[in-house]
């Protein structure tokens, strides 16, 4: 079984990905905690190398490769990150999941998250990194990131919570791939 989580920041995506890869015995590849690892070793935050990324394409080209090569030549994984729906294209039987949630949602889920105090600055960030990645996958791959077209499941994570939307994928899931 291969199965793409992808969402915006605080969608629930991790969370999430983390609960389906345990219940399907999956390998969990997430390449936000990639990015975000590369960052902290650069001493860097999220928006700072978001920016970097921004000038230097290798960055995202690179973690965007190896999404490729895993999802072509793996079975048994959970693939999450961004772009992981559009990085299984031309893959047989890759079940696509998106996890959206409203904006200040989000904001909210992310400012807890990360014990920050002020909701105006998570918003404010949380923003920024979303129009520079917006713009580095449309500069990068013509990709529309709010087209959402390509995937086989989209669940707003703001009507249940971590536990029902987990109960909500997995019955689609054993639905339209059936248990493994």
């Amino acid at each position: 079984m291969q199965i793409t989580v992808s969402g915006l920041p605080g969608s629930g995506t991790t969370t999430l990905s983390r609960f389906l890869s345990e219940y399907y015995e999956l390998e969990l590849i997430s390449s936000g905690e990639i990015f975000r690892k590369m960052a902290r070793e650069r001493g860097m935050s999220l928006s700072e190398f978001g920016a970097m990324a921004e000038k230097s394409p290798s960055i995202d080209l690179d973690i965007d490769k190896n999404q490729k090569s895993i999802i072509h030549t793996q079975e048994n994984i959970l693939l999450e990150s961004r772009l992981a729906g559009y990085m299984s294209e031309g893959v047989p039987n890759v079940l696509k999941i998106w996890i959206k949630a409203p904006l200040l949602t989000r904001v909210r889920r992310i400012q807890r998250r990360e014990k920050a105090t002020s909701f105006d600055e998570v918003l404010d960030k949380t923003v920024e990194r979303e129009k520079s990645e917006a713009f580095r996958y449309k500069n990068y791959y013509g990709i529309d990131i709010s087209d959402l077209s390509i995937y086989d499941i989209v669940i707003d994570s703001e009507k249940w919570n971590q536990y029902q939307t987990l109960d909500i994928l997995r019955i689609a899931i054993d639905f339209l791939v059936g248990p493994e």
